[in-house]
């Protein structure tokens, strides 16, 4: 358990590779981190293409009556969407932070 807790504090700290095992699960992470983030982006464009407007167009013109339980109903199902759109998103920028500390050393030229 130290071991990989030492392997893990490696690759954040320094990137300089101990064993080709460390720089193997280095490598794992780093496409781990990009399928998660490539699954989140997806999906939060699929739901945000899902949601309807927000305007309600021509029908508020003709002053159309709905019923209590059908306005109930859509805002449930639209705040559901926006929730899951928030939780995408959120996830997404989390995991991009922690991508982008992993390539510190790539980013900024740092040798270990």
């Amino acid at each position: 358990m130290f071991e990989s807790m030492r392997m893990l504090s490696g690759l954040l700290i320094g990137g300089a590779f101990n064993s080709e095992a460390s720089e193997l699960a280095y490598h794992i992470i780093c496409l781990i981190l990009l399928i998660a983030m490539l699954i989140c982006a997806v999906a939060a464009i699929v739901i945000v293409l899902f949601q309807p407007g927000n305007s309600t167009g021509i029908d508020a013109l003709g002053g159309s009556s709905e019923t209590f339980f059908g306005k109930n109903k859509g805002r449930s199902m639209e705040s559901k969407m926006k929730r899951w759109t928030i939780i995408c998103l959120i996830t997404l920028a989390v995991l991009a932070i922690v991508f982008f500390i992993l390539q510190l050393n790539a980013v900024w030229g740092i040798t270990g």
